[in-house]
Order: structure tokens, then C-alpha cells, then sequence
């Protein structure tokens, strides 16, 4: 937890009388992107609980995630290796810089 804290500008308040965990979006990228996931559960855990999916619809987004998640982007990198491979095998059709 004290790690979140450091990376991801994690705190811990009290809402309501109860215990709470922010982000701090100011943290930088890494604390946006932890944000970015934070809502995408919350999401999901509002739909489950308006009975809009079922238990067991939430539990295959949550053990699946983020292949389920459906509000983000999420893009599939090729490999450093396949790149170079790739280019290896078409440089001859790039065109020079000039």
C-alpha cells in the first residue's frame, strides 16, 4: 500500500465514516492510468450491483481483465524482435530519407 502511495499518489481518507483510497491524478502518467482503472471496476461493480450483469458476468470481466474491458483501448504491441524482423525483411521497399 505504501508503494501505491509513492507511485501512484495513493491516500487513504475517511468519507462518510468510512475508510477511502484516492489517487492523485496529479501523480503523472502511471497514477492516470491506475485511475483510468479504478472507474472501469467501478463500472462494472455499479452494473452488478444495479443487477444489470450477473455475479458471474462481473467475475469473468474481473478475472479477465483488461481483455473484458470495454472503456479503454487497449492495443496489442508486436514484440521489439518481430519489429526489427519486419523491417528487416521490408527495408528494401522503404523509401530513403532524403
Amino acid at each position: 500500500m505504501f508503494t501505491l502511495e509513492d507511485l501512484y499518489g495513493l491516500t487513504v481518507s475517511e468519507a462518510d465514516g468510512e475508510v477511502c483510497l484516492k489517487v492523485s491524478k496529479d501523480k503523472g502518467k502511471d497514477a492516470h492510468e491506475l485511475l483510468k482503472m479504478l472507474y472501469a471496476w467501478k463500472e462494472q461493480a455499479d452494473k452488478l450491483s444495479s443487477e444489470e450483469i450477473s455475479k458471474e458476468e462481473y467475475d469473468n470481466w474481473r478475472y479477465h481483465y483488461p481483455k473484458f474491458d470495454t472503456t479503454q483501448r487497449w492495443a496489442k504491441v508486436p514484440s521489439q524482435e518481430l519489429s526489427d524482423a519486419l523491417v528487416e525483411m521490408f527495408k528494401d521497399q522503404l523509401k530513403p530519407d532524403k
